[in-house]
């Protein structure tokens, strides 16, 4: 008896992390500290300055922009629960199972961006206005407004994820540098080609739900016309990062031909759904090798 318990509790226990994890969106979570902490790694090495030296304000900037962006998610989940429960990959989430209830999803968002705001606010206030205006694009902007209206919401909600490095950057110097200022196109069109990927994945979801994403609207032969297009936009944008050395600008500039040339070469193929992982699963990987790889460059330069 006492065993069956404890094996109860154990498994109540996991439910509990797994919907924890869910809620938080916990891969989309940790995909944005990187960012973040490339920009404040960054900023340190252009400015000389000794993480030791600022290690209170790495850690806090760290933390404060985590739960800013966890207050988000939760919130976007708190709002998207009706349209959660009819797609597939997201009706096993606690805010549609009720493992729970909406209003305490609502008031774990409230209270997770109040304290990460608090905690940025002790690093500078130009950080803070960047998570703000990241924390209002995707909760207000995306969310509640364009989400489910309009095609171009992909474009609004890439503005919330591609402001992560000008926080990083931020807190330690202003972030009106060239640096900072490519990181944030790199990666707003970056989530461009990554999204629609996922939008035609998804598409049949999306569709029933209501969600105006772009192959749903319209079509996969003019989705599959714009990832092209932003790749090809990332091209140019190494080039701007002559800082990192000649190093960087050739493995960037190699990976943003090995994307393009992948897409392009496998563009008529039949299965559409492979061609559209091929393109997620390579984006996946390009954003977290060129992001790590501008602090790895840092300690050859």
């Amino acid at each position: 008896m006492i065993l069956s318990q404890q094996k109860l509790n154990t498994k109540s226990s996991s439910n509990f992390l797994s919907d924890l994890m869910s809620l938080f969106k916990a891969i989309v979570l940790i995909a944005n500290v990187l960012p973040v902490f490339t920009g404040l790694w960054l900023a340190m090495y252009f400015t000389n300055t000794s993480i030791t030296d600022k290690l209170d304000i790495v850690i806090l900037t760290i933390i404060g922009s985590t739960l800013v962006m966890a207050g988000a998610l939760v919130l976007n989940n708190w709002y998207d629960a009706d349209i959660d429960a009819v797609m597939d990959r997201t009706k096993k989430r606690p805010t549609v199972t009720g493992a729970i209830t909406l209003n305490v999803v609502l008031t774990m968002g409230i209270i997770l961006t109040i304290i990460g705001f608090i905690l940025l606010l002790f690093t500078t206030v130009e950080a803070t206005i960047y998570a703000l205006a990241g924390w209002f694009t995707y909760v207000v902007l995306y969310t509640m407004w364009s989400k489910r209206r309009y095609t171009f919401n992909t474009l609004i909600g890439s503005v919330s994820g591609a402001v992560t490095p000008l926080i990083g950057w931020a807190a330690i110097d202003s972030a009106l540098h060239i640096v900072p200022i490519v990181l944030f196109f790199i990666l707003f069109i970056w989530q461009m080609p990554h999204t629609f990927a996922i939008a035609m994945k998804k598409c049949d979801e999306y569709r029933a739900a209501g969600v105006a994403m772009l192959p749903v609207v319209r079509g996969f032969s003019n989705t599959k016309k714009q990832i092209v297009l932003y790749i090809g936009c990332l091209l140019p944008l190494p080039f701007f990062l002559e800082s990192l050395g000649t190093p960087f600008i050739f493995l960037a500039t190699l990976l943003n031909v090995g994307w393009l040339g992948m897409s392009i070469s496998r563009y008529f193929m039949k299965d559409q759904l492979k061609w559209a992982h091929m393109n997620f699963i390579y984006s996946v990987n390009y954003i977290t090798i060129l992001f790590s790889l501008m602090v790895v460059i840092t300690f050859f330069e």
